[in-house]
């Protein structure tokens, strides 16, 4: 099972959508990295609020997440790795999009840590297939 997760993995990183998946990953870890220093460990756990999302791709980007999330769980659960990187794939646009439109460290505090948890439920998201975190490139 081990070595079909990494096999999947490694086809995905290989496409285009991969690599760029994987650079807004490293994007938003390294964001929530530098705000955890500052706020604390944990901060921005839990579940972001819609009712604080303004930006159209903030939206977009809640909705991929949330989608990609079930997906990919459910892909990993039946040992389908291929499917659960294809779910992932889905996110690249959103990802793109939110980094080009949005602002993540806004003046209003609230709409900052609401922005901070919806890239933290998109890093979860992936390391529900692979923890990313771990792959250099």
């Amino acid at each position: 099972m081990i070595v079909r997760r990494v096999e999947a993995l490694g086809a995905f990183l290989d496409t285009e959508d991969g690599k760029s998946l994987l650079a807004g990953y490293k994007r938003a870890a390294n964001i929530l990295r530098a705000e955890e220093k500052k706020d604390g460990a944990g901060a921005f756990d839990g579940k972001h609020h819609p009712n604080l999302r303004s930006a159209h791709a903030e939206n977009l980007l809640a909705s991929a997440v949330d989608t990609a999330t079930r997906h990919a769980a459910e892909h990993v659960k039946n040992e389908d790795f291929e499917a659960a990187m294809r779910a992932l794939s889905r996110l690249r646009a959103p990802v793109d999009a939110f980094f080009t439109d949005v602002t993540v460290n806004d003046s209003n505090p609230l709409v900052r840590k609401n922005r901070l948890q919806l890239l933290n439920e998109l890093r979860s998201a992936m390391h529900t297939v692979a923890d990313f975190s771990k792959i250099s490139g």
